[in-house]
């Protein structure tokens, strides 16, 4: 598809979905895609259409600097890892610093008064996020938790007990298999997770 028949077909998605108070994100593919993905999310929002949000991915180098040039469009963000195979000439490798990039990002968007979905099923960053909305006195209304069906059902209701709010991903659609593959390829336990809740363990 083509940058310009992308923006036509959201454009007209966005016309459907905003009266009816219907939110839509724009998810977030590989490297050699994220550039046209934000100038569509930015002329989408230049157009006036409000209820349209974007994905960021940690393990890319240059995400902080785009989250810097989004901030005047006070975007609705969804912050993820990464799934993609890339290079490392674009992206971190090391899991520590991918988690720790995730992290800063994070902050860097609560401290912005930007609403930040954190789409990751890791504890410890769970565990950090908690506690430094707790520390800057940042309301639970103004962040979620993300989720995948299935995966780590506890912790997903033990969450919402606490108040906070947590949204369930289902991947559907023709391609949902390469979708769900990829994330357990950015984290593999999270297939050991998935089996353990369809055996009942």
């Amino acid at each position: 598809l083509s940058e310009d028949l992308a923006l036509s077909l959201l454009r007209e998605i966005l016309k459907e979905a905003e009266p009816r108070g219907v939110f839509v994100r724009l998810d977030m593919e590989d490297s050699p895609r994220v550039e046209a993905t934000l100038r569509v999310y930015k002329a989408l929002r230049e157009e006036g259409f409000s209820r349209v949000g974007i994905v960021l991915q940690s393990y890319l180098y240059r995400t902080e600097k785009d989250l810097l040039d989004l901030l005047p469009y006070r975007p609705n963000l969804r912050l993820v890892k990464g799934a993609y195979r890339e290079p490392k000439e674009v992206a971190f490798q090391d899991k520590r610093l991918i988690d720790a990039e995730y992290l800063h990002l994070g902050k860097l968007a609560l401290r912005e008064g930007l609403y930040v979905a954190f789409a990751t099923h890791d504890p410890r960053l769970i565990a950090e996020v908690k506690r430094y909305t707790e520390a800057l006195g940042i309301p639970r209304e103004g962040f979620e938790f993300q989720l995948l069906y299935g995966v780590r059902p506890e912790a997903q209701k033990s969450l919402a007990r606490e108040g906070y709010t947590v949204r369930a991903y289902v991947p559907y659609g023709r391609d949902w298999y390469p979708y769900l593959t990829r994330r357990i390829a950015e984290r593999p336990e999270n297939l050991f997770l998935v089996l353990r809740s369809l055996l009942g363990g």
